[in-house]
Parts: C-alpha cells; sequence; structure tokens
C-alpha cells in the first residue's frame, strides 16, 4: 500500500492525526490504518531485551505485567496521559512519531535508553529514540517506513523511580513541564547513577548529563538537590505559549528535582521555591 499510496498518512490510534485533519494543520491524500497489524502489537522478551510494538495501545501497556514490573517510570507516565478513552485508543508507536515537545512517554524512554526498530518493505533499522526525534514534529522516518516498536533492556540499574509531571491541572492535561528520573541508591543513602530528562521544557526532550554527574556521590539532600536543580535550570530551553511561560517553566524543571528526594525518603519536606535564573 505505501508502494500505491507514498504521500498517505499513516496511523494506528489516530489521536492526534485525525485533531490535526479537523484543525487543517494537515489534509492527507490518503491514509493507512495499521491498528489491525498483530505483529506491530504486544510486549514480549527477547533475550536480555523487551520489545514493545509500535500499535500496543496505553490502556494495554498499563495492564502488561512486564512493563509494571521492569519499567515502573513509564507505566506510571502512562496512568498519567490523557483520559481512558485516549489511552484505549493512543499508541506508544504514535506518541513517539508525533515527536511533540510535551509528549508523555518520551522522558521514561529517553531515561530507560530505549531504542526504535524501524521497518520498511525491503529491511529493518535500529537506532536510539535520542537520535530518532530531531525536534518537534520532526523524526528520522523516511519515505516507505513505518515505527515497528521499540527495544528497551530488561534489567535497568536502578532502585528508585520519579515520574512528576506539571500541567495546569491534575488530568486531561498537556504537560507544562515533566521530569522522570531512574536513581540507583545505596544501602547508605548515597546516589551511585542518576538518569534524568525533563519534557516540555525544549524542542526536544532535555537531558543535563552535567546535573546527573553531579548527583553521583551524594546524599538526595537539599544542598546537593539544589545545585542540580540550578544545573538543570541552565540547561533547559523552555518557550512562552499559551500554557505557561519560559520562565515559569524553567523554575518548575528546577523544583522537580528537588522532589527527587521525596522519592528517595517519604519524610522528605516539600521543595521550596527556587529563585529565578538570570
Amino acid at each position: 500500500m505505501l508502494r500505491q499510496y507514498p504521500e498517505a498518512a499513516i496511523y494506528a490510534g489516530g489521536t492526534d492525526l485525525l485533531v490535526r485533519m479537523r484543525k487543517g494543520i494537515c489534509d492527507p491524500s490518503a491514509l493507512i490504518c495499521l491498528e489491525r497489524m498483530d505483529c506491530l502489537k504486544g510486549v514480549r522478551e527477547e533475550g536480555d531485551q523487551i520489545f514493545i510494538g509500535a500499535c500496543t495501545s496505553h490502556t494495554a501497556l498499563l495492564a502488561d505485567p512486564i512493563v509494571q514490573r521492569s519499567f515502573p517510570v513509564l507505566a506510571a507516565a502512562i496512568s498519567r496521559l490523557g483520559s481512558p478513552h485516549i489511552r484505549n485508543m493512543g499508541t506508544i508507536g504514535g506518541n513517539i512519531v508525533t515527536a511533540s515537545p510535551a509528549g508523555d512517554t518520551l522522558p521514561p524512554l529517553y531515561i530507560l535508553g530505549a531504542a526504535v526498530e524501524i521497518m520498511s518493505m525491503d529491511k529493518t533499522r535500529r537506532l536510539s529514540l535520542a537520535d530518532f526525534i530531531r525536534g518537534p514534529g520532526h523524526t528520522d522516518l523516511k519515505p516507505g517506513e513505518i515505527l515497528a516498536g521499540v527495544w528497551i533492556k530488561k534489567d535497568q540499574p536502578y532502585n528508585i523511580f520519579s515520574l512528576e509531571k506539571v500541567g495546569q491541572r491534575k488530568a486531561l492535561a498537556i504537560s507544562i513541564a515533566s521530569l522522570a528520573a531512574l536513581l540507583r541508591v545505596s544501602g547508605e543513602g548515597i546516589i551511585e547513577e542518576a538518569r534524568l530528562a525533563w519534557g516540555s521544557v525544549g524542542p526536544t526532550v532535555t537531558v543535563s548529563k552535567e546535573a546527573e554527574s553531579f548527583l553521583a556521590g551524594k546524599r538526595p539532600e537539599p544542598g546537593a538537590l539544589g545545585e542540580a536543580a540550578r544545573i538543570a535550570m541552565d540547561a533547559v530551553s523552555p518557550i512562552d505559549d499559551v500554557r505557561a511561560s519560559k520562565s515559569y517553566r524553567r523554575l518548575v524543571s528546577g523544583n522537580l528535582v528537588l522532589r527527587l528526594g521525596a522519592s528517595v525518603d517519604g519524610n522528605s519536606p516539600q521543595p521550596a521555591w527556587l529563585p529565578p535564573a538570570d
């Protein structure tokens, strides 16, 4: 069908495409639906990797025991994505190829080291999610290619996760800023390794290697978290839009780092607001 209709819009759930069509943002000459391709659905283990089919719905992922057990940070993000009917129709592949800076699954997938599998009529190829997403609404998909699914390493060396999403309301909200975090914390309470990824505060998911490196070897206490928060505020590149100003997004991106203390120790105090960055 792709040979016959090379300009067709490819979709599965259509939760984003149909909205764009109604708004007149796009007007594809043909539509190709992948929703009934069972080979692009489901979660399976292969060696030390787990494959998630691109057409797997968010609801199916939430119910999957492999996802719940191996990737709780991803499950937490999906649980806050849209409404039940959006989760029923929407797919993880759609959330990825839309390449929205506010895509709920993207920060967790980044810190999990996800790679995407791309399929064409002639071959398949695989590349990291970070290399696949080029910018807002832009990916490395070539003409005649579709996203087949996502590969994630099964055994993640982290024992604490955090998923924070800030919107204009608690539910049915597009993210103003979000932070997905994975921490490996020793029995003595020392952060041995940290993976951090912010959503909605840059053209793509923002990763700060400097903040991650700074936290390594430190306790998740106010002083260390405060400095890591300032590093993060320098790393993000938010914009002004109808949901929030860039200055507010920058503040929130830092404060989400402060909340990591509560993830490690439930008795940690709530974060205080950081002063605006110069």
